[in-house]
């Protein structure tokens, strides 16, 4: 052998390390999307607040993943996001240009075993998760003004645009349920951003968006006094009990507005399966993913692209008045809370089930 085949050889044998370390568990550094697109997968209609942190996020992403590459993000709505999980399990490969993210309305289907639903938790890994709040709102038409006149809404008739009876819009019918209002849910609609938009056009007249959604197309609305906010879901506190949510400090929490309108706090087997299902799904409410055959590589540098994330001055600048005053999670933490968001007690879904009986949806298997 020459010296040129000698040195030849040994700059293959050395490419083919490189190449190999860059597929091993720990080579985040030789990872690189350089010229590459990843597809982020946004089971719900343009305006929601998935589709907000997906737009949000983006550039950021961009900005820190190694190689720079393109976000493309694909709206797949239907089903209350159903039909764009199903077809994110069924299509999205492990190569590190899949993403998907998903909100209340994709776990607690999954959870109380909506026939609708092909996909399964376990085929996917954490990625990050955002817990959110959400925010209840009228119309001045029903002549309320603010939160302190929500009593005058107990003998109206409130129509509210549900996307389905095991969506994230399950919060809403137990929590109006619990207050004693007079809400009639029309099915059907596709995610939540079509509620605001039946909102706008008169079709209902009570509605609620997640914190992204709120802040960015309903705070134009209230400004222009065409909606009237009335409470918050509220956070929990760190002894347990549910405060005030940072977002929106000067709106009441359920809890309050129980409270006033009952004339007492809140407590029964209702109650605690409406915070039980309130819990998991709003800390773990928005979560984003992969397939669980990603290698660890790109799961790493996903996760180190969002803790760079968290540090920059320009998210930190603009996250509270765009996604609201809620912090990112990753790594053991996201492991925790997507765990927490993925689980119900036997004793909850039995009590939902019965719950939903009264609207004509079966749940029994």
């Amino acid at each position: 052998m020459n010296a040129t085949n000698g040195m030849r050889l040994a700059t293959l044998a050395l490419a083919a390390i490189v190449t190999l370390s860059c597929t091993g568990d720990g080579a985040r550094a030789g990872t690189s999307f350089a010229g590459k697109t990843i597809i982020w997968t946004v089971p719900n209609s343009p305006g929601g607040g998935s589709g907000r942190i997906a737009q949000f996020l983006a550039p950021f992403l961009t900005k820190y993943l190694p190689g720079h590459p393109t976000i493309s993000i694909s709206y797949q709505p239907g089903g209350g996001s159903i039909r764009g999980a199903n077809q994110f399990a069924s299509h999205a490969k492990s190569d590190g240009l899949h993403l998907l993210i998903t909100t209340g309305s994709t776990q607690l289907p999954f959870l109380l075993g909506d026939p609708r639903v092909k996909y399964d938790y376990k085929d996917w890994r954490i990625i990050m998760v955002m817990p959110t709040g959400g925010v209840v709102y009228t119309t001045p038409r029903l002549g309320i003004h603010g939160p302190s006149d929500i009593a005058r809404l107990a003998n109206k008739r409130l129509i509210y645009a549900n996307q389905g009876a095991t969506s994230l819009d399950l919060i809403p019918l137990l929590a109006f349920r619990l207050l004693g209002l007079k809400v009639e849910h029309v099915f059907g609609y596709r995610a939540r951003a079509d509620g605001r938009l039946a909102f706008e056009r008169g079709d209902v007249n009570i509605d609620y968006q997640t914190t992204p959604a709120f802040l960015k197309s309903v705070r134009p609305m209230v400004e222009s006094g065409t909606a009237i906010p009335l409470f918050s879901w509220g956070v929990l506190g760190k002894d347990g009990k549910l405060e005030r949510d940072p977002t929106f400090p000067d709106l009441p929490n359920f809890d309050e507005v129980y409270e006033t309108l009952r004339g007492k706090a809140p407590s029964g087997p209702e109650y605690e399966t409406y915070m039980s299902i309130f819990t998991t799904e709003f800390l773990a409410q928005k979560m984003v993913f992969v397939p669980k055959d990603t290698p660890d590589a790109i799961v790493e540098t996903y996760e180190a692209a969002l803790k760079a994330i968290t540090e920059d001055p320009d998210y930190k600048a603009e996250v509270a008045n765009v996604l609201g005053d809620y912090r990112l999670t990753i790594g053991k933490e996201a492991q925790a809370l997507f765990h927490r968001g993925t689980t119900i007690r036997h004793a909850d879904r039995k009590s939902i089930t019965r719950i939903l009986s009264d609207y004509g949806v079966n749940l029994s298997k």
